[in-house]
């Protein structure tokens, strides 16, 4: 009886977690959250994906060559350079302000479709996390899944 009014009413799960950072650079976490949409039993739904901070990011980006994210950064750092003269705030560093312009530019947050209790993602995407800073820090997020329990008239 619980597990049908499960069914009727959808689910939501929620997971926070902390990833570690060496500085600057992309760190992919695509197997980490289908694995929390996995454990979560939505077999149709949402995976939101919301990141803490104002000096990191979310992409969602091509994942089988890594030139890719290499180019981006490339892109960023002639975009938003680390210690420019025209940058006021630097109270972390000479990275700090450019940290917070890449993060602007980009997003903190994800939202993914969830079918068949996965991570609908297209072949070459992948989920990243885009640390802009030049020292590792540990950066919180929070994934938030809803949707529907598999059931039978969704299991097709």
């Amino acid at each position: 009886m619980f597990a049908e009014a499960l069914e009727d009413l959808g689910m939501m799960m929620q997971r926070v977690f902390t990833l570690m950072t060496q500085g600057r650079g992309t760190y992919e976490m695509t197997d980490r959250i289908d694995t929390i949409v996995q454990e979560s039993s939505v077999w149709i739904g949402l995976v939101h994906v919301f990141l803490h901070h104002t000096s990191a990011s979310l992409i969602l980006c091509e994942n089988a060559d890594p030139s890719v994210r290499y180019d981006l950064e490339a892109f960023m750092a002639r975009l938003a350079p680390d210690g420019s003269a025209w940058f006021t705030h630097d109270d972390e560093g000479a990275d700090d302000m450019p940290a917070h312009i890449r993060t602007i530019l980009t997003q903190n947050s994800l939202t993914i479709p969830v079918m068949r209790g996965r991570c609908a993602l297209g072949t070459w995407q992948g989920i990243y996390l885009w640390e802009h800073r030049r020292m590792g820090h540990g950066r919180q997020l929070t994934v938030t899944v809803q949707g529907e329990l598999k059931s039978a008239g969704n299991a097709g």
